[in-house]
């Protein structure tokens, strides 16, 4: 697990300088080389590698490892 510094209730980790605090960058992106993964986007999605958010806004972050925090209910019904 890894502890992203900066996040917001946005919780976009790709805004680059675009904040007054400091950012860190989202690991999906940097092996990627892109900025298209967000941990999550307010009533649309969240990151299949996303863990929850600890006090002063900080992602916690599976990459590239199996999210084993996921609820897999809806995937198990028949």
């Amino acid at each position: 697990m890894k502890k992203l510094d900066g996040a917001n209730m946005d919780i976009d980790l790709v805004s680059g300088d675009k904040t007054s605090w400091k950012q860190m960058k989202c690991p999906w992106n940097e092996k990627e080389c892109s900025n298209t993964h967000k941990c999550a986007v307010k009533n649309i999605s969240i990151c299949d590698y996303f863990c929850g958010i600890e006090y002063l806004d900080n992602v916690v972050c599976c990459y590239p490892e199996k999210n084993i925090l996921v609820d897999n209910k809806k995937s198990n019904k028949k």
